[in-house]
């Protein structure tokens, strides 16, 4: 797995792909977090997920770490003709540039340390007190093991047992009738 992104398809030569996608994002103040190949039904996608530049080191929230449609447009706009020269991909596909957002996906064991103390929704490979699906409260993180609070009870959790976890956006309180805002 590389440090930069995940790449979920044995198809695509993954060092070859974040050559040409990092330099790009770097220009134009970004970082690629994730990426995303897949056969969906409108045919292949190759999805690039940016934040600002640092923002993985800084322990950025999801808002300050994200980049604007500008940027995203700008990152496309560059991208596009550097795949086509790199010649990476057997069959035609659709560039997606985008945000990871607010419930973005916890890929690697720093993204878990980077997000402690937000809520977060893990599937499991393995039932945690009967469950294979859990959501609490991101505790304490290590290269191996994740705490998760849920209700009174706090759980040790390998990453090696978690299939896939994102964060949760909660909405605020709904207001009271009548008031506004």
């Amino acid at each position: 797995m590389t440090t930069l992104a995940t790449l979920r398809s044995t198809d695509v030569d993954r060092s070859r792909l974040l050559a040409v996608l990092e330099p790009i994002a770097v220009a134009h103040g970004a970082e690629v977090v994730d990426v995303e190949w897949k056969s969906e039904p409108g045919g292949w996608v190759l999805r690039v997920f940016l934040e600002k530049r640092g923002s993985g080191e800084s322990l950025w929230s999801t808002e300050e770490a994200g980049v604007s449609l500008d940027q995203c447009a700008a990152v496309a706009r560059d991208l596009s003709p550097a795949l086509d020269v790199a010649d990476l991909f057997d069959h035609r596909y659709h560039l997606e540039v985008s945000t990871p957002g607010v419930e973005r996906p916890l890929r690697r064991p720093r993204d878990y340390v980077r997000f402690q103390g937000k809520k977060a929704k893990l599937r499991l490979k393995v039932g945690l007190a009967g469950q294979k699906v859990v959501t609490g409260i991101l505790g304490p993180a290590t290269e191996s093991h994740v705490a998760v609070i849920v209700g009174s009870r706090t759980y040790d959790v390998p990453f090696d047992d978690v299939a896939f976890g994102h964060l949760v956006f909660e909405f605020g309180p709904a207001p009271k009738p009548g008031k506004k805002k």
